[in-house]
């Protein structure tokens, strides 16, 4: 749903398992990959039923930690059949609101529900009203309406609420019918009433799947029209239900559906408050920001501007982090078929990194789709490089990060492009690569011929660090111009955080990859030994207006191990 460009998303919620537990709820879990690792803005939905007010402090200060910043104040349903206070807890939202804004002030942005024809537990639907403008006089900030089936019954609704004083905005709550038997639960559970005239079109084809979205997009697409014709709606919101096919083609035919390619950044930014200034990030991290955004979530300021120097912050642990990738078998099993159940030589590992570069099946019969060291599959501007990467991933250089040299490109490009739009983008070439020290004793001769052009930074597993960037300063490889702006500089080489950077890049070898493997097994010690004896290797080539030298160093560099060593004189002479 994101690259249609919500507003926000929200995310109804589930409580924590284990009483007393310091676990965060799951849905607070989404909520927050939401923010920090897609930036998207969310709504965290939070109920205040069976729950103590000491609970539900614990829970919206976890959710600040995180970075959440909007809650949705609802009082939620009871367990059983019927309500039952909670001791030192709240009955109603009312109280939920009062509390949020007694606890953290203004933090949180706070919406609440309405209910266009009453809540089904109200004595009256102008009660019902009552309780909606005490919610907003205690702090709300906005209403989310329940589902509703006709448009002017949300009309209805939102003139009312005015009529009484809410002022705040009011968005409707759309459903778009996906399924019969769905659309009869979810009427159970919320104990609405659907309108005779619709039954009367369903029922027919109760049993035609295809046929009863086809009329529940329809439906939808003709009550959003007039409500967007009002005048009176700022904004549609959609339940899903985790059904993101239909609410996609609605918005699509209402011309609502715009996706963007332009991205604001070279890489993907994150919503969380604190880090609305951060506009710079070393690159070695471009294929896995979620765990950059994860060493760095304790940072209190973030760069802007420029990347620091060595007095930059330190980074955090992982800790666990690792783990995530190794939970279930089932994602063990997707690994091994993607990585070799079974390696028999280091040329096995360097044909599984040539299968991610080329997309092509590996022996197995299976895509490899992702590496420890990259999320995704590929980024459609490194498949302008796929040719070289090929090349040299088969040769052993196992290539792990890598940019173009591009010289002002529009900001607008499909590929290369990012800000706003009349822009200018560059880049220097860049290429990270994992290689044996029979390799760097090679490309360490090949660099001299090449310097100051080319920078490059060789360490192994214990820190041994090789370098001719000695003034140990941050190295700008993306950069942008726009109207109106100052230069922008968001990617950058930084020496200090590419030693933090190599802890991890080595570390996913052996928990990430060995770890799958049964101990002194074959396959776990052709990892290791890949771990223990191979280099991490980083190079820029500076003369970004020109075609990159990089895949020359490397032919020059293969050209020297080709070589037929040299013959050795043994001092005799002939005549």
């Amino acid at each position: 749903m994101g690259s249609g460009g919500p507003l926000f998303i929200d995310v109804t919620w589930h409580p924590a398992g284990d009483p007393g537990s310091d676990k965060e709820t799951s849905s607070m879990m989404i909520a927050s990959t939401a923010v920090n690792y897609c930036g998207l803005e969310s709504v965290l939905h939070l109920t205040c039923c069976n729950q103590s007010q000491e609970k539900i402090t614990g829970h919206l200060a976890k959710a600040k930690q995180l970075g959440l910043k909007n809650i949705m104040a609802l009082r939620g349903d009871p367990l059983g059949t019927d309500w039952e206070e909670e001791e030192e807890g709240f009955n109603y939202a009312t109280d939920l609101v009062k509390h949020i804004r007694s606890e953290f002030d203004d933090y949180f942005d706070i919406c609440v529900a309405g209910y266009p024809t009453g809540h089904p537990e109200a004595h009256s639907y102008e009660d019902d009203l009552k309780h909606l403008k005490e919610k907003v006089d205690a702090g709300a900030d906005f209403i989310i309406s329940q589902l509703f089936f006709r448009a002017d019954t949300f009309l209805k609704f939102l003139r009312d609420c005015r009529s009484i004083g809410i002022t705040c905005p009011i968005l409707p709550g759309i459903f778009p019918i996906q399924g019969y038997q769905s659309l009869r639960q979810l009427v159970k559970l919320s104990k609405l009433e659907v309108p005779e005239e619709i039954m009367q079109i369903m029922e027919p084809i109760k049993d035609n799947d295809a046929a009863i979205r086809s009329y529940g997009i329809h439906q939808a697409v003709e009550m959003c029209r007039v409500l967007l014709d009002s005048g009176e709606v700022p904004g549609l919101h959609f339940y899903t239900l985790n059904r993101e096919v239909a609410t996609i083609e609605v918005l699509r035919q209402l011309g609502l559906w715009i996706e963007d390619p332009r991205r604001p950044l070279p890489w993907a930014m994150s919503a969380n408050p604190k880090r609305k200034v951060e506009d710079v990030r070393p690159i070695f991290w471009a294929s896995r920001p979620k765990s950059y955004i994860y060493r760095t979530q304790d940072w209190d300021d973030f760069p802007n501007g420029r990347w620091g120097n060595s007095s930059s912050p330190a980074f955090g642990e992982l800790n666990d982090y690792y783990l995530f990738y190794l939970k279930s078998k089932s994602s063990k099993d997707a690994l091994l078929k993607m990585w070799g159940e079974e390696l028999t030589s280091e040329d096995s590992v360097y044909k599984v990194f040539t299968s991610y570069i080329t997309g092509q099946a590996n022996h197995g019969g299976h895509k490899v789709m992702c590496l420890p060291w990259n999320d995704e599959a590929l980024a459609p501007e490194t498949n302008l490089l796929k040719d070289e990467l090929e090349k040299v991933n088969r040769r052993g250089v196992l290539t792990i990060n890598s940019q173009p040299n591009i010289n002002g490109k529009p900001s607008s490009d499909p590929i290369a492009g990012w800000g706003p739009a009349g822009g200018y983008v560059f880049q220097k070439a860049y290429l990270e690569f994992f290689t044996s020290s029979e390799n760097v004793t090679a490309l360490l001769k090949v660099l001299k011929k090449y310097e100051p052009r080319v920078n490059y930074h060789i360490v192994n597993v214990e820190g041994h660090n090789l370098t001719n960037a000695h003034d140990m300063q941050p190295n700008a490889v993306t950069w942008g111009i726009f109207p109106g702006r100052e230069i922008v500089q968001p990617t950058v080489v930084d020496p200090v955080s590419f030693m933090y950077w190599k802890d991890e890049a080595f570390a996913l070898w052996i928990e990430q990859w060995a770890k799958l493997y049964e101990d002194e097994s074959p396959s776990r010690m052709i990892i290791k030994y890949i771990h223990d004896n191979y280099f991490l290797v980083n190079l820029v080539d500076n003369d970004f207006p020109l075609d990159s030298c990089l895949w020359q160093v490397l032919d020059d560099m293969f050209e020297l191990l080709d070589a037929p060593p040299e013959p050795v004189s043994d001092g005799a002479v002939s005549e």
